[in-house]
């Protein structure tokens, strides 16, 4: 097993606009992280889906103004690739075995002792999701929250078993072709975004489609395989006792995956935030719909609290007019147009509106 004490920093500050790369060497192969922000402030590390890496996948989120001054203000960020899908990566050669969930799991263990991390806040989105959820059940002590876009926690379905397959082949024999990177991209967002032949397709997909031509497609069929081979985590949710918000669009190719997990999950302590109009990545096609319940998330952390005298500048609503019960950890999520959101608690599911 290789050193997993060593790395690699390389300075990537122009292609990652401020943030340093560093290679990790873990005992399951090297990994790429993106560290911004100060290092005295607490951890929040990220995983993308498959294909993607954190300019592709958290880009939207992160670099918009309300959710950097909300984010960027509490936490140094880490965000962590999947192997091979770093800028400019290589090849993995095919002799490497393919890593499982647990693998990288284990890697991301090994990135968090390499920095000399505690407890992290952790955001996943679909695959990277389902890592980071399964990296809380087996360290609990090592996760303060998770904040999870469209995750999975099912062994696959038949829809994705053949979804998967023809990925598989797809990616095997041709590469990422045309229609490899169609298939993604319907992963990954909503029809209305995707286009039509009379309505061109938006700019968040014509940026991630280009993105896609830079990944390896050998690197991104072994983090498939990885994905597509995972167990089923749902009776380990009741582990889970760190404080847990879903976001998930409403279009999502793991909708209801989402709510499934929503309800294995203690009520008290976890909240669902539905998206209307939107795929499974939130973060790219409606950032602007999580910021005000990531901001009252955070509240519960008392990593953000608004003046009393200025209210806050990165939500619509003053949190003083907002009532009490909804900054409890029984009640972690609000409901604004246009997102739908399930309030899950003890007493059933509640529903507010704002003007």
């Amino acid at each position: 097993m290789e050193d997993s004490t060593d790395s690699i920093a390389v300075d990537m500050e122009t292609i990652y606009l401020g943030g340093k790369e560093h290679i990790i060497r873990t005992g399951h192969g090297c990994v790429s992280v993106v560290l911004y922000g100060d290092e005295e402030k607490p951890p929040l590390i990220t995983y993308p889906d498959v294909a993607l890496n954190h300019m592709s996948c958290f880009q939207g989120l992160f670099f918009s103004p309300e959710a950097a001054s909300l984010l960027l203000h509490n936490f140094c960020i880490y965000h962590i690739t999947p192997p091979g899908h770093e800028l400019g990566a290589a090849s993995i050669c095919p002799d490497v075995p393919v890593p499982s969930v647990d693998d990288l799991c284990d890697q991301i263990l090994e990135v968090l002792n390499h920095f000399r991390l505690g407890a992290v806040m952790c955001m996943g989105a679909m695959a990277g999701a389902y890592l980071l959820t399964l990296f809380a059940i087996r360290y609990r002590d090592r996760v303060t929250g998770l904040i999870l876009i469209s995750p999975l926690c099912k062994a696959p379905s038949w829809t994705e078993w053949l979804y998967n397959k023809l990925m598989s082949n797809l990616l095997y024999y041709y590469g990422m072709c045309s229609l490899s990177k169609e298939c993604l991209l319907q992963r990954y967002f909503s029809k209305e975004v995707r286009g039509t032949p009379e309505i061109p397709e938006s700019d968040i997909v014509q940026a991630c489609r280009k993105l896609l031509d830079e990944r390896q497609s050998i690197n991104v069929l072994r983090f498939l395989q990885a994905i597509h081979r995972r167990p089923d985590i749902t009776q380990e949710l009741e582990k889970l006792k760190c404080r847990t918000l879903i976001f998930v669009g409403d279009n999502s190719l793991f909708h209801s995956e989402a709510l499934h997990m929503s309800e294995k999950l203690d009520r008290r302590f976890s909240a669902l935030v539905e998206v209307q109009g939107c795929g499974s990545m939130v973060t790219e096609e409606q950032p602007h719909a999580m910021l005000v319940s990531l901001e009252y998330f955070l509240i519960g952390f008392g990593l953000y609290r608004p003046s009393e005298l200025d209210g806050s500048p990165r939500s619509p609503l003053s949190p003083f007019s907002i009532s009490p019960e909804l900054l409890s950890p029984e009640s972690l999520g609000l409901k604004l147009k246009p997102i739908k959101t399930r309030v899950l608690s003890r007493g059933g599911d509640s529903t507010c509106y704002s003007s």
